[in-house]
């Protein structure tokens, strides 16, 4: 058997944060006998975002919590950016599994399925606890075939919203209620994910509790120090009024509403600048956009960056247009930051905006209200800083990682205990 170290990332620094894990088939790590908890966390990539973000932070930290803990991952594909590249970062104990990934694949779904089932032979996990909807499924049906003593599972959101036809949304969703069934306890980032997921079906209230995410936000807290850097860096002025999205360039995040709002802000408020923060499958038809309605260099894309402390200190509104959500890592982000938000109203981004106290909200596809709403901030100073103070003391110390990394320690250890007993 090779030795768990053969299984890392290699040369991750050096990778563009585009590129995905090289190809390999990593031998399962060896069964660990000096009584600590076996944790094998199953992601299906690690594009940057908010769930490789989770998964990543939960497999350093438990490790110096008592647990063996392994992440598995698939591959990214092109344009979506490697979180782990992107910060120059390595797991020690990480297994990528080329053929699980983020698209439904009859014939590498089966390997990745057999795969998955023999690294849980090998390892034999005391919990295995997976994230995002395809190493949900496959992960769980390899843990229930293993027989594994505890199986969780994370929503970051679902997709049963804004994804596919209707048709296949019924497919899903029914897979769904049938892994739910066999899953010790089903997390959802936020109370609203919660309820949307019960409503459909999905899982049972006692089983299914809520846990926020957590992230390392110290460095947020000192933006302000950053100021003035990307102002620079774009050659703009103090007096440019910046207004910014971060997200991955993805459908559901619905870029045009965010350009067209543009197009209507920098009419009423003529110092207004604009930038695009990530990347993926949709740059080139959102940059024909941004020249279609004339807005020039008033708008930048900017590609994946990893001083988004930097970024977020000189904008002075956050804005995410999305169609679903579950609990947006840019707004918390940014909320840390103290910069005032404006979004749309979907998933769990009312459970972390308080509209009209941490930001402002909008309806789903309203380029009006999301344009009047960022208007409305740069025509108040005053009341965008009160929305942005408010909004660091909603995200901090509620969504650190130090709060992630103890709930999911007690959780840990009930299902550990539960399952020995």
């Amino acid at each position: 058997m090779t030795s768990p170290g053969a299984d890392r990332h290699a040369s991750l620094g050096t990778r563009r944060p585009d590129a995905a894990p090289a190809p390999r088939t990593p031998a399962p790590p060896p069964i660990d006998h000096d009584g600590r908890v076996r944790v094998l966390r199953v992601i299906a990539r690690l594009n940057i975002g908010g769930p490789a973000i989770h998964a990543t932070l939960l497999t350093e930290r438990l490790g110096r919590a008592g647990y063996d803990p392994w992440l598995v991952t698939g591959c990214e594909e092109a344009g979506e950016g490697n979180y782990l590249a992107l910060y120059g970062k390595e797991i020690d104990r990480l297994i990528v599994v080329p053929s699980l990934g983020r698209r439904i694949r009859a014939g590498q779904d089966l390997t990745a399925l057999v795969r998955l089932v023999g690294i849980m032979r090998g390892f034999r996990p005391d919990i295995v606890h997976t994230h995002t909807a395809k190493a949900g499924t496959l992960g769980r049906l390899a843990a229930v075939l293993c027989r594994v003593p505890a199986i969780v599972h994370t929503y970051h959101g679902h997709v049963h919203h804004g994804y596919f036809r209707p048709g296949e949304t019924r497919v899903f969703v029914a897979i769904e209620r049938w892994l739910a069934r066999r899953t010790h306890r089903l997390l959802a980032v936020s109370q609203r994910v919660r309820q949307e997921l019960l409503d459909l079906g999905i899982g049972r209230p006692e089983r299914f509790d809520v846990l926020p995410l957590g992230l390392d936000l110290e460095r947020f807290l000192d933006a302000a120090a950053w100021r003035g850097q990307l102002r620079a860096e774009l050659g703009l002025g103090d007096d440019a009024f910046l207004v910014g999205i971060v997200a991955r360039l993805a459908p559901i995040k619905a870029h045009e509403i965010f350009l067209r709002a543009a197009a209507r802000i920098g009419v009423r408020v003529p110092g207004a600048h604009f930038v695009v923060v990530g990347d993926g499958e949709r740059r080139r038809p959102l940059e024909a956009l941004a020249g279609s309605l004339a807005l020039g260099e008033r708008v930048r894309f900017l590609g994946w960056r990893r001083d988004l402390d930097r970024v977020y200190a000189d904008l002075d509104v956050v804005v995410l247009t999305s169609r679903n959500e579950g609990s947006p890592v840019s707004l918390i982000e940014a909320l840390a930051a103290s910069r005032p938000v404006v979004a749309t109203r979907v998933g769990g981004v009312p459970d972390l905006v308080d509209d009209g106290v941490t930001g402002l909200l909008a309806a789903v596809d309203d380029v009006d209200a999301v344009a009047d709403a960022v208007v409305g901030l740069a025509a108040s100073p005053e009341r965008a800083r009160a929305m942005g103070s408010a909004g660091r003391q909603r995200v901090y110390p509620a969504f650190g990682a130090e709060r992630l990394v103890a709930d999911v320690d007690a959780l840990y250890r009930t299902l550990a205990g539960s399952a020995h007993r």
